[in-house]
């Protein structure tokens, strides 16, 4: 059992807390850094956490084995740094970075301390994008040209408040909150891309954002993609790739359609999974020495250079160029 600190309890931290709670062999919570304990005190409470603070406190904890990061974006790699100089093995929400220059530092901290980092994208463990990894890697769709995505979830407008709503913290209009997600697919999938054109569309609102978001991609292996996301519209997921022999679509968490030439389509069920609690005890097997943590560390940094690139593109209006040189030794 790893005992971990969780690094801000708001809404997606006391989620992941809520995953494993009592519910897992593999890890468990046992202490919490906030700003306000006076807001998280009676959840904590209930949850068995000792709260701080101080983020120091848990790095100096010798009792706590991992750090789980639901902090700004901004603060992600330096908290990265710090957690891995003291031993700990870090799981850090998306996105890993805003750049990739500072993916490539909290990385390379990680490897010189011989931490395990983990990222939490937890769309990979859903039974469909696992599916469509097997279909994709076992040749059945044969040579991939083509992937499409699309993300669109109203809980961006829902909760835009506090950091989130800061341009600072989450730039690109959806691309931090949704399409990172998306991106990540992709570089799973198909492998990083080389060159990046994005457009977003706003529309006027008094409160919530309104606007759209369209990314268009060249992978470095010649697939071309596209991101498509909405903020405010209800949530649906959907990543399509398309081969020479035919095309799979994952359609929300547990659908799977596949068509090939001459064949009706297939609609492929699997069973609902907690992909939250899933990522965790992952994350906690490859600290305790075994599987390796399932997004590859190259994979991390590959993201947050399309992520960049898709922010830059978006800010100039013009084709950005992905920088996939000199990436750090993983």
């Amino acid at each position: 059992m790893i005992n971990a600190a969780i690094v801000g309890l708001g809404r997606w931290g006391k989620n992941l807390v809520d995953s494993v709670q009592g519910k897992s062999d593999h890890l468990q919570f046992t202490h919490g850094v906030v700003r306000t304990p006076s807001t998280s005190r009676d959840y904590a409470a209930r949850h068995a956490i000792e709260l701080s603070t101080e983020f120091d406190r848990v790095l100096d904890d010798k009792r706590i084995e991992a750090v789980v990061l639901t902090t700004p974006h901004t603060l992600h790699t330096e908290q990265i740094i710090a957690a891995a100089q003291a031993g700990k093995a870090v799981f850090c929400e998306k996105p890993l970075a805003l750049r990739k220059a500072d993916a490539e530092r909290a990385i390379e901290a990680c490897r010189a301390a011989g931490v395990v980092l983990g990222l939490g994208h937890n769309k990979r463990f859903w039974p469909s994008m696992r599916e469509l990894k097997r279909l994709v890697e076992d040749g059945e769709l044969g040579r991939i040209l083509h992937i499409e995505g699309h993300f669109s979830n109203e809980s961006t407008g829902r909760f835009f408040t506090g950091w989130r709503g800061s341009e600072v913290e989450s730039p690109g209009g959806g691309l931090t909150a949704t399409g990172i997600h998306v991106i990540d697919a992709f570089m799973g999938l198909v492998g990083p891309a080389q060159r990046v054109t994005a457009h977003s569309v706003s529309h006027e609102s008094l409160t919530a954002p309104v606007d759209t978001l369209t990314v268009f991609m060249e992978m470095a292996n010649r697939v071309s993609g596209v991101l498509c996301g909405v903020r405010t519209t209800p949530q649906f997921w959907r990543v399509h790739v398309f081969g020479e022999n035919g095309s799979a679509e994952a359609i929300e968490d547990v659908d799977v359609v596949v068509r090939k030439i001459d064949t009706p389509a297939q609609r492929r069920n699997y069973a609902r999974v907690d992909a939250l609690r899933l990522e965790l005890e992952a994350f906690a097997r490859a600290v305790g020495g075994g599987t390796a943590y399932p997004i590859p560390l190259q994979e991390m940094v590959d993201g947050v250079a399309v992520l960049e690139a898709a922010i830059t593109s978006l800010e100039s209006k013009s084709s950005v160029l992905v920088d996939n040189e000199a990436a750090v030794a993983l």
